[in-house]
């Protein structure tokens, strides 16, 4: 099995490398540095951070879930499914 990971310290920290060296099927890769738009969760986040954290301050954590609730139903109802690759020729 290939994990891929982004560049965060906590990836390959010691205990991460000790952990991965107890299970050799499992092998980590990382992306390549400045190369965040491999990445396609930070697209999410960035978008999730706008909609639903820009400007706010939360009394407690219902009020968080109720905008990651809301934001993520927006998010959803414009979502389009992610193609790898170049889009074929137009004839």
């Amino acid at each position: 099995m290939v994990i891929i990971t982004d560049n965060l310290s906590s990836h390959f920290s010691w205990r991460v490398r000790q952990w991965l060296l107890r299970h050799p099927r499992i092998r980590q890769v990382f992306i390549p540095v400045k190369a965040c738009w491999l990445n396609l969760a930070e697209g999410w986040w960035r978008l999730l951070r706008r909609a639903a954290f820009a400007g706010q301050t939360f009394a407690d954590a219902t009020e968080i879930t109720h905008a990651v609730a809301v934001a993520t139903a927006q998010l959803n109802a414009h979502a389009q499914p992610w193609i790898w690759g170049r889009p074929p020729p137009q004839p």
